[in-house]
Order: structure tokens, then C-alpha cells, then sequence
């Protein structure tokens, strides 16, 4: 099935009862039937025939036969912790939280701390727009079960998988840590001031502007042996102050990324390395920038590319994938 479709065709998917995750313009969403689906704005997107920016279409993301029961939520910031208390007994969920809001916030700072929230993968991403609408147009989301949309909450399609098989959640990040200085943080932050640098006190910004950071590169966490990024939104000079992507967290070290070269290549090559065979993806709008992955190729990779990606937590220039697998048997 072609990933990127009309709205005629996918509110003929919806009514034949077909379970979709789905990514377009608000005003494509806006017009489809009530059913199994969710939403979330963005015109940015992986195909099979590689990047592409449209108004025009909506990119489908149609869940395996193996999804048995789904269920849709929305979730303000303040019952965000509750999502775990919905998870199915054999299933997986998938979350869009619309940028810049409180609900997004409160889940990037706090979802680690919450009660059985990796007791079942929870995969997603976060909700844009047209990077020439920032600031002008805010992003949403979209409940499918009702037809409505938030601007403010964040929807989750909760699913149930037949007994044989399991869903697994996984990440491709080609970013490392380079060898430069360690650098901590004293508070979980978005907008940075102070930072240490080697265990001495730096202003941030100070710090990257001598020595000529290049902020293309994310900074990266090692998590027991998991890389972890951190994407720069912007310096102000004037005030100091440096923009992130998603929260710094104190007691964690980071470290600016080594470069990459060829992004298709070295991106196809992990790729291959994982066998990935994904039943849903997303990819970052900065990789989409950064290495002009418009109009190409990412081996068997489609998903919307995004404002931020979800694997339990908010990840910044990464890919994450989902697949549904049978279990082992032992």
C-alpha cells in the first residue's frame, strides 16, 4: 500500500475499519470520517520514493491484521501519568503530543518518573507544521474515535496484539559522543544559562560561541550504552541563553556529537546492519534538515518526519521503529 494518500482514500481505509496512524495538513485531517485512527500535524514526510514536503496528502500508517482491539485517548498534561493505567495486556501505544505545549513539556521532563510506563512500548512523536508557520499556526492532534482536535492535549491509540506476538521498540541513532569536554547541567532545563564544563562553572552559550560549536550536532547521553541526543533550537546571544529541543538532565554528561558524513550512506548501512523490517517509524525534521534528505532514499523507512520522536521518552534527531514479532517460545 502507497504510504502517502488522498483524503478520499484514506476515509475509505476508515470505513473499511482499518486501524491508522495518520500525518498531513490539519485541514486534510479535519475532513476524515470518525474510526480507529489518530493524527498529527506535519507536511513533512518519509515515502517510498523518498523525502517530501506536501499540503497535499496525508501520509497512512496502517497497523498489522495482528492489532486486535485499539482505543482512543486524549491525555491533558495533568493526566499524562495515567497513560500506563490504558496500556493493554498484550499490546503497544502510540502517542502525538502537539509542540511547544505544556503537555509536551511535562513529558519530556517527566515520564521517566512515572509508574509502569515501560512496562509496554509506547512509541510517537511530536505534532508541527510548515517550519515557514512557526509562530503563526500551532500544532495539533487528532482523535479519530471522536473526530475532534487539541491543540493542547496529547492523543493515544491504544492496541492489543493476538496472544503469538509481541511488539518491540527500538531506535537508530547515528549520532556518538566525540571525545571533547564533559559537560553537566544543574537543573532539567529546555532554555540553558549556566552549565559545567569539565566540573567548572560556564556560561553556555559563552561556551559554544569559543569554541565555535557546531550546533547541527546534538549533544549525546550515554545511557548504559544507549545513545541519547539533545538538539539545539537556538543561541541568543543577547540574553545568554541556549534553546533545546528536549530537557537536559542533571547528574547525566553529555558530550557534543561527532560529525557524520554521509547521511544516506552511513543512515542505509545501519539500516542493513538491523535487518529492519519496521511495522511504523518516524525520523526527526533536523535530520530531514540537516542532511537534505529531501527527495531521498532511506532504505524501507516511511514515517513522518517529525518535531521530536517518542520511545517511552522525547528523543531528538533519531529514528525510531517499531516492530511486531512472534514471541519466543522457550
Amino acid at each position: 500500500m502507497k504510504s502517502m494518500q488522498n483524503v478520499t482514500e484514506v476515509s475509505a481505509l476508515i470505513r473499511q475499519g482499518k486501524k491508522l496512524v495518520l500525518a498531513g495538513d490539519e485541514a486534510l485531517l479535519a475532513q476524515l470520517p470518525t474510526g480507529n485512527w489518530i493524527g498529527g500535524t506535519i507536511p513533512y514526510f518519509m515515502s517510498e520514493d523518498g523525502g517530501v514536503l506536501t499540503h497535499d496528502q496525508i501520509q497512512v500508517i496502517e497497523l498489522p491484521p495482528e492489532v486486535t482491539e485499539a482505543d482512543v485517548k486524549f491525555y491533558s498534561s495533568r493526566e499524562l501519568e495515567k497513560i500506563p493505567t490504558d496500556y493493554r495486556n498484550n499490546g503497544f501505544s502510540c502517542i502525538i503530543i502537539p509542540a511547544g505545549t505544556e503537555a509536551h513539556s511535562k513529558f519530556a521532563r517527566d515520564c521517566s518518573t512515572w509508574p509502569s510506563i515501560f512496562d509496554r512500548p509506547l512509541m510517537g512523536w511530536i505534532s508541527g507544521v510548515d517550519l515557514k508557520d512557526l509562530g503563526k499556526v500551532k500544532p495539533k492532534v487528532f482523535n479519530g474515535k471522536t473526530g475532534k482536535s487539541s491543540d493542547e492535549d496529547a492523543v493515544v491509540l491504544h492496541l492489543d496484539l493476538i496472544p503469538r506476538k509481541m511488539a518491540s521498540l527500538n531506535i537508530i541513532n547515528l549520532f556518538k559522543q566525540g571525545p571533547g569536554d564533559t559537560i553537566t547541567f544543574p537543573e532539567t532545563e529546555f532554555t540553558i544559562g549556566d552549565c559545567f564544563v569539565n566540573g567548572e562553572k560556564r556560561n553556555f552559550a559563552d561556551y559554544l560561541a569559543s569554541k565555535k560549536i557546531n550546533t547541527q550536532l546534538p549533544l549525546v547521553a550515554n545511557y548504559m550504552g544507549a545513545m541519547v541526543n539533545v538538539s539545539f533550537q537556538g543561541v541568543d546571544a543577547g540574553t545568554k541563553k541556549v534553546s533545546l529541543y528536549a530537557p537536559v538532565f542533571p547528574g547525566v554528561e553529555y558530550k557534543i556529537a561527532e560529525p557524520i558524513g554521509d547521511y544516506e550512506k552511513e543512515f542505509n548501512k545501519e539500516i542493513g546492519a538491523h535487518d529492519v523490517k519496521p511495522a511504523y517509524t518516524c525520523n526527526c525534521i533536523l535530520n530531514y534538515l540537516y542532511a537534505n534528505l529531501e527527495g531521498k532514499k532511506t532504505a524501507n523507512i516511511v514515517g513522518p518526519i517529525t518535531f521530536g520522536e517518542i520511545a517511552y521518552m522525547l528523543l531528538n534527531q533519531t529514528m525510531v521503529y517499531l516492530t511486531i514479532d512472534d514471541k519466543i517460545k522457550l
